[in-house]
């Protein structure tokens, strides 16, 4: 131990940089370990890393549903796509959240929060930004938010939903692009912002003594925002003089682009590039992508859907609408079989697979929009093999249920009924959602054993 403290550091391992008063400490460089230990340290040092994809309304449950648990399962017509990443996924049945049943569309917004969604319910924190938490000491951005329409899927621990970005040019420039103007000209907008927050503060503490209850709760949320946007704008300041990753011109040129939304799968894999990168260059290690909320998920011409999923959700039966649901949820899970590709081929600061170091969780918060089922959501949890996951089986929450007589997926409309019951009320009613949620937080190193309404961690 003692030749290792003795050995010299290219930069101290604990050097920060301080602004505005505070400190914030560097995110992890090649140059921060010591020279004759570097392999060593970028062993043990290597960044944990998380992603959350959202996909609306639920699925064709029919044509997605694997019937099989264990390790010798078929893959579903849906799920065909990630079939060579076998070893590497978990598909997930049986799992719910208690608090979105019967809630139909804003399932979206407990979807990583595992909380509640009563007309006297407040939100809680999503679980990218409890892990944020502890990996935005090391990164220059907390957490990354995405969402193609509506609203982002992140939630502060006050209950307010963080904003999301959607151009992909506006996404790349914010992490990479150095700012216009210069960085003495950002400093000062960056503490202009700053002072206009301070004295909005200050304004609104003399309004609150004047305010009745209601508007009390109103104003919390507001001030909570304010918190917030003060937070992230002191943390801009302080890393404006650390250098922004320099960027190849490949890279560059598949990440630094607008495209049309009716490229749908341009623009997937493009946002999924984007995180890639992000991930790579260590600006952050929390990526949240929604691919449209429950409301406003868009079509996609490019294969011959011009209806939007909610439409196709909704199919009544109807044998055009059920398959071109079904090519909907193919042609998704396609472009996140390509997230996982590139998180494989892309190498970490160790040399090993970022898709290694990073788990990824691609799923709805609603089994199929037919009738707005919220149980039996469908899910599949990837990644994570150097955090200790191991993958390569189906897991199957109903199967463990006494009760559950199986999937029911003939044509007949009886045994249809009888899957879709599956999908609308849970048949284990304590698998929960947040346990997998607690699970992927403890493993980004979150010291809790407890998570939304989690009653017991999942093992994988």
């Amino acid at each position: 131990m003692s030749n290792y403290l003795s050995q010299s550091w290219l930069i101290d391992r604990r050097h920060a940089l301080k602004a505005l008063g505070s400190f914030i400490s560097l995110p992890l460089l090649e140059c921060m370990v010591p020279r004759q230990a570097a392999a060593a340290e970028a062993v043990t040092a290597t960044p944990r890393r998380s992603a959350f994809i959202y996909l609306a309304n639920g699925v064709h449950s029919l044509n997605y549903q694997i019937t099989k648990g264990g390790k010798d399962y078929q893959f579903s017509r849906s799920l065909m796509p990630l079939e060579k990443h076998r070893q590497s996924i978990t598909p997930i049945s049986g799992l719910h959240h208690p608090g979105s049943l019967s809630h139909h569309h804003n399932c979206i917004n407990i979807w990583l929060t595992g909380g509640k969604l009563g007309p006297s319910d407040k939100n809680t924190i999503s679980v990218d930004q409890k892990m944020a938490e502890i990996t935005a000491q090391h990164t220059r951005y907390p957490s990354l938010e995405v969402a193609i329409t509506q609203e982002s899927l992140a939630w502060t621990a006050d209950g307010v939903r963080l904003p999301a970005m959607r151009r992909c040019s506006e996404i790349f420039a914010s992490m990479f692009e150095e700012p216009k103007g210069g960085i003495a000209a950002q400093r000062r907008a960056l503490r202009r912002k700053g002072s206009v927050l301070d004295d909005n503060l200050a304004e609104v503490r003399r309004m609150e003594k004047k305010m009745g209850s209601q508007d009390k709760g109103r104003m919390d949320q507001y001030l909570t925002s304010v918190r917030e946007a003060e937070i992230r704008t002191r943390r801009a300041d302080a890393w404006l003089d650390t250098p922004l990753p320099t960027i190849s011109d490949t890279d560059r040129q598949r990440t630094n682009r607008d495209i049309a939304d009716t490229k749908a799968g341009d623009y997937f894999r493009t946002v999924y590039d984007l995180m890639v990168l992000a991930f790579q260059t260590d600006v952050t290690r929390v990526a949240t992508f929604s691919l449209g909320g429950e409301g406003q998920a868009i079509s996609i011409p490019e294969i011959g859907i011009t209806e939007s999923r909610h439409q196709l959700s909704h199919h009544g039966g109807d044998q055009g609408y059920m398959e071109k649901l079904t090519n909907y949820d193919t042609f998704a899970i396609e472009q996140y079989s390509y997230f996982l590709s590139r998180l494989e081929e892309t190498k970490d600061l160790n040399g090993k697979s970022l898709l290694g170091s990073t788990m990824s969780l691609f799923g709805s918060g609603m089994s199929y929009g037919h009738s707005h089922g919220n149980a039996n959501l469908p899910l599949v949890f990837a990644g994570g093999s150097d955090l200790g996951l191991k993958h390569g089986q189906h897991l199957d929450f109903n199967a463990a249920a006494p009760n559950f007589q199986g999937y029911s997926l003939g044509a007949d409309g009886g045994l249809t009924t009888a899957h879709y019951q599956v999908c609308s009320r849970p048949v284990n009613s304590d698998a929960h959602m947040s346990n997998l949620l607690l699970l992927m937080a403890q493993r980004m190193g979150v010291e809790t054993d407890k998570f939304g309404d989690s009653n017991k961690v999942i093992a994988i």
